[in-house]
């Protein structure tokens, strides 16, 4: 966990290029990614040397030539603003943007049209030295660090983009519990939190992928994919992967639901993905494929298309989708639900209050469970109702529950439904009893598609009215007679006092 310290010196850094005339949340963070690749960069090129040294070789694949020296972070950290920034913009960010594809692939390629837009020397200085400060020698420290700062971006991206939340994140990869073996999936990544958390879960859970050969190869080159169209998103995506022990990430530039691109089909064992809801799309640039599986302009119902595609036979998702998904009445809606339930096996519907995604949305969400299979397998689907995440539901999101002396806070179940969500899912068939009124509960598939389908979680939770007795209508009305009885002594008994 990030110390208050460490989120201090990242809140330094952050105040600085905002004094400094950089107050795009995402440049800020793009510059800051940039540095400190350039800093790993020169940390890469010493362990080399030093391998060198101690073996008497010549340095394995050197990432300075004899002749750059003055190029590495080591050296022109002590240069003077202006001569420390004619180095860095004209000669350190263009040696960066054209390394080649070695370490950390994905990085190089989106890093081709990458733009130095630190204008100042003295904030160029300040932010070095600042970045020099941090504690960047552990792989965990690094990716909490980053994972910090990019919890700062505080407006909505493009295309209906925004950030979703990392304790959601979390839940929902703790739920998936993602192996040594598999081939995980985020088809519209962002900053690739989904494929982060799936990172820190395995390394954590299966901490074999870090020692053995095999899986580590896989681990490191074939493991995670993540597509998304914007190059922005794509960097930060990449350093986020590289920063937490994954150089090599499968993230590329993509539109996943374009006839422009060559489909990908059955390659992913594990797909975790929040698709954009913007609404609607170009229908004529739409891959064909999808539209031959639902006939929409809705992004959500088509990435769901392609995430059943996407999918190997036997493959799981977990996608969150907006509410409209799971109850809308058209043909698409419909059929969809129906092919999920029907040909595949829907395991769970979870609803999520309407505050989750605030202050970027205000609209209601929920999260499907579901395997691929093509040969059907629902018999009942599990139904969750989320009323509370451990933060307040308004535009603040602020941590509910008493804080704790390291800073965290412990909430109740009403305060957060997250712990109890996670123990109910893993032992699911002691769900089995628990009646309609219940804050989760089973519903058979008959029942499911008697009702067209429809996986709102209002159509079958029950609700429990107590009943409430109330006394004659006789009685009631002497009791009011004897207060106005009472009222009218009063005022007599007063009247009298003052005269």
């Amino acid at each position: 966990m990030i110390t208050g310290e460490l989120k201090s010196k990242v809140d330094r850094i952050w105040d600085a290029f905002w004094t400094g005339g950089i107050s795009n949340p995402l440049t800020v963070i793009e510059q800051f990614s940039y540095l400190i690749f350039i800093k790993r960069l020169d940390d890469l090129h010493t362990l080399r040397e030093n391998k060198a040294r101690r073996t008497g070789q010549p340095i394995e694949r050197p990432l300075f030539q004899p002749e750059q020296e003055a190029l590495r972070w080591r050296n022109f950290k002590h240069l003077a603003p202006d001569e420390m920034f004619r180095v860095v913009q004209q000669e350190v960010f263009p040696l960066m943007k054209n390394l080649p594809l070695q370490e950390g692939a994905s990085l190089h390629e989106f890093m081709q049209d990458a733009s130095f837009m630190i204008a100042k020397p003295s904030l160029l200085q300040r932010v070095v030295e600042m970045i020099d400060d941090l504690p960047m020698d552990s792989r965990d420290t690094k990716g909490d660090l980053y994972e910090y700062l990019l919890s700062k971006l505080s407006t909505a991206g493009k295309n209906g983009q925004f950030r979703t939340p990392r304790h959601i994140i979390q839940m929902i990869v703790t739920l998936m519990a993602p192996g040594p073996r598999e081939t995980i999936c985020d088809p519209a990544c962002g900053t690739a939190g989904f494929l982060v958390a799936s990172e820190e879960y395995i390394s954590h859970h299966h901490p074999e992928v870090l020692h053995d050969p095999e899986l580590r190869e896989h681990f490191e080159n074939q493991m995670f994919h993540g597509y998304d169209f914007d190059a922005s998103m794509l960097r930060i995506a990449s350093m986020n992967m590289m920063l937490h022990g994954v150089d090599n990430p499968q993230i590329q530039k993509r539109d996943s639901l374009s006839r422009n691109e060559t489909p990908i089909t059955e390659a992913y064992s594990l797909i975790l993905a929040n698709p954009p809801f913007k609404g609607s799309l170009d229908y004529e640039e739409v891959a064909k494929d999808l539209l031959a599986q639902v006939k929409t302009k809705k992004t959500e119902l088509l990435f769901l298309a392609l995430i059943l595609r996407q999918l190997k036979l036997g493959g799981r998702a977990a996608v969150i989708i907006p509410d409209g998904v799971l109850f809308g009445s058209s043909t698409a809606h419909v059929s969809l639900r129906e092919a999920i339930v029907e040909q595949h096996k829907l395991e769970a519907v979870i609803s999520m209050p309407s505050g989750v995604f605030k202050p970027y949305a205000g609209v209601s969400t929920g999260i499907l469970i579901f395997t691929k299979t093509t040969t059907g397998g629902t018999d009942k689907v599990w139904f969750y109702d989320m009323q509370a995440d451990g933060l307040s539901l308004d535009d603040k999101r602020s941590p509910l529950g008493q804080k704790q002396p390291d800073g965290s806070y412990l909430a109740s179940h009403a305060e957060n439904n997250l712990p109890d969500l996670i123990q109910r899912w893993q032992n699911r068939n002691a769900e089995a009893e628990r009646p309609r009124s219940a804050q989760s509960f089973f519903v058979p598939k008959s029942e499911i598609a008697a009702n067209k389908y429809d996986l709102s979680l209002n159509r079958y939770k029950e609700i429990v009215h107590e009943a409430v007795s109330y006394d004659p209508p006789s009685q009631i009305l002497a009791e009011l007679q004897s207060l106005e009885d009472e009222i009218q002594a009063g005022l007599k008994e007063l009247a009298g006092l003052i005269q």
